[in-house]
């Protein structure tokens, strides 16, 4: 079933694909010796630590207890031994957390939940509560807790879902080798998800350059017989990607300024979340893996099922090593990706890719005033303007007067700069001035 859908009067920009992996089937990486797990995985509240030093612990445990209504479950992600509990600055908020470092036994061995075969006949409560076990989380990037996502607030009527198979950023394919290899299983992850918004309106959104996925998927919805869920295939264009771009793209809802799509009838969930709900639900697996492209310059990109706490520096040697001088190391994509210190950064839940790259040392020069960063804007804003009161120190007026809060992040902006304004960092600068403020009233 396909929907076609022409993209002209949509914003943002063209950028290189490189899918260099896209042909690569998704291999098994080796079991790490050593795993680090931060409690901070997800958006939220970190979570509790519930196993101390010297504790012996398996593959699939809970070790962190989900530290609030926004938060999510940490396993272990290896059977073996706590070492120590450290300390790590969370990326996301600045702030210190824990982590709980363990040593592998190299014996693998699991905690099983048991599975749920009459799932049609469970309460959604259930299941909700197995997805919150097992500490699933969106995994196209955003890390919001899914059994949240999953429980609208009373008056908010769920009327379309759109599965996100888009990946639109460069170098990154390991969703489009989960729709290839795993799409069965997303959809039968999908009709749970079905049943918990009590929604039958169904889009699975692929970009055009992934014909052989669209043609997967498509045999995969005739295989079951899901007559409400439509297949559109979309114009590959930078960052349609983006939840609140997708849905107004593909439905012409307009998410409202600092809102969800939830707000519209909208819940937008990625292909490799689905497949995640599916290994909870029918095979009794916590999240504690995923399929992280390993890309740029490394001598043999892959896509590859890591364990979370993996150091980056052992996926990288599995992909054949640095090529070439590349100095910087990116969890992400290169346009939303964030640079990491060290090779031996931990890949966490929100850890699509690995992508090594040469860092390019640009002068930033002054605007000239000439709008590219707001003709590519997905969300209409003004970028141009949070530079220059961010480097006023007018953090409020961002807000207040234009609302920065509603940025992505996108970075289609400083993508167009023709001055190679860092624009995005701006705006991270905003963001959390914005939060320090918050937190202090």
């Amino acid at each position: 079933m396909m929907l076609d859908l022409l993209l002209k009067s949509a914003k943002g920009v063209k950028v290189p694909e490189r899918k260099f992996s896209e042909k690569k089937a998704i291999e098994n990486a080796p079991i790490p010796k050593e795993v680090v797990l931060p409690m901070g995985q997800h958006l939220g509240a970190p979570a509790k630590p519930v196993v101390n030093k010297g504790d012996s612990v398996k593959t699939g445990q809970i070790i962190g207890e989900a530290g609030g209504f926004i938060s999510a479950n940490i396993h272990s992600t290896v059977s073996g031994e706590v070492k120590k509990i450290v300390q790590l600055i969370n990326v996301i908020t600045s702030q210190p957390m824990d982590a709980i470092v363990i040593e592998s036994d190299g014996e693998d061995k699991w905690t099983v939940m048991k599975k749920i075969k009459d799932w049609e006949l469970k309460s959604n409560e259930e299941l909700l509560a197995r997805i919150k076990d097992a500490g699933i989380v969106g995994l196209g990037g955003a890390t919001f807790p899914t059994n949240v996502k999953l429980s609208p607030p009373p008056g908010k009527s769920i009327d379309t879902i759109i599965l996100n198979g888009c990946e639109c950023e460069p170098y990154i394919t390991s969703d489009h080798r989960v729709m290839l290899e795993y799409g069965d299983k997303i959809l039968e992850g999908l009709q749970v998800m079905m049943k918990l918004l009590s929604c039958e309106n169904v889009f699975i959104a692929i970009e055009d350059n992934k014909p052989d996925a669209i043609e997967k998927m498509r045999g995969f919805l005739t295989e079951e017989g899901l007559d409400g869920v439509k297949i559109v295939e979309m114009k590959s264009k930078y960052p349609l990607g983006a939840e609140k771009t997708l849905t107004k793209t593909l439905l012409k809802r307009e998410v409202p300024m600092g809102g969800l799509p939830l707000d519209v009838g909208v819940v937008v969930q990625n292909v490799s979340t689905v497949k995640a709900i599916y290994d909870a639900i029918f095979e009794g697996k916590a999240l504690v893996e995923r399929v992280v492209t390993v890309a740029g310059w490394v001598k043999d990109p892959k896509n590859l099922i890591a364990r979370f706490g993996t150091p980056a520096k052992d996926l990288i040697s599995y992909c054949g090593g640095i090529v070439g001088d590349a100095n910087e190391m990116i969890f992400g994509g290169p346009m939303m990706g964030l640079s990491q210190y060290d090779l031996s950064t931990p890949v966490i839940k929100g850890t699509n890719c690995i992508l090594m790259k040469k860092a390019e040392v640009t002068d930033e020069k002054n605007c000239i005033r000439c709008s590219a960063c707001i003709d590519v804007c997905p969300m209409d804003l003004m970028p141009t303007m949070y530079v220059q009161l961010v480097k006023k120190k007018r953090y409020e007026d961002c807000a207040r007067d234009y609302f920065v809060d509603n940025c992505v992040e996108c970075g289609a902006c400083a993508y167009s700069c023709p001055a190679k304004i860092p624009i995005v960092q701006y705006i991270k600068i905003a963001k959390n001035e914005l939060r320090k403020m918050k937190v202090k009233k």
